[in-house]
C-alpha cells in the first residue's frame, strides 16, 4: 500500500508542475509542445545536432509531428530552419530572437515555480526510489 501512496503522490506532484507549465505557455500564446520543442532545441546536450530527427527523439514524438510543430513555430517567427553544410538534405534548427525572448520569459517562470513546488516533487521522488 505504501508504494501506491508514494507513486500516487509522485504522479500528483508531476501533474501539478505540468499543469502549471501548460497554463503559462498558453498565456504566452504557445501550445505546451511548442514550448517543449523550443526548450529542447535550446537545451540540447553538447555535440547533439539541432536536427528534426534529434528533436523528435528527445521529445519522444514522431518525425512528422515534430515537423508540424516546427512549421507552426517557424510561421510565427520563433524558430528558423537551415540546411546542413555537409549534407544539404539535413534540416537544422535555430531559435529566432523572438523564440529566445519567449523561452527566456517562460524559463524564468518555470524556475520560480520549481523553487516553490520543487521540494514536494523531490520528496515524492525520494519516497518512490527509497529501497527498503
Amino acid at each position: 500500500m505504501q508504494d501506491y501512496v508514494a507513486l500516487a503522490e509522485l504522479r500528483y506532484q508531476i501533474r501539478r508542475f505540468v499543469r502549471f507549465s501548460e497554463e503559462v505557455c498558453r498565456n504566452t500564446g504557445l501550445k505546451p509542445q511548442q514550448h517543449q520543442l523550443m526548450l529542447t532545441l535550446k537545451g540540447l546536450p553538447e555535440g547533439t545536432r539541432p536536427s528534426v530527427g534529434d528533436i523528435a527523439r528527445r521529445l519522444q514524438i514522431k518525425h512528422h509531428s515534430t515537423v508540424e510543430l516546427i512549421d507552426r513555430l517557424a510561421a510565427r517567427g520563433y524558430v528558423r530552419r537551415h540546411r546542413g553544410e555537409a549534407d544539404k538534405r539535413e534540416v537544422l534548427l535555430t531559435l529566432a530572437r523572438k523564440g529566445e525572448n519567449v523561452l527566456r520569459k517562460l524559463s524564468l517562470q518555470h524556475l520560480a515555480e520549481l523553487r516553490v513546488q520543487g521540494p514536494a516533487l523531490v520528496t515524492a521522488l525520494e519516497r518512490v526510489t527509497k529501497y527498503e
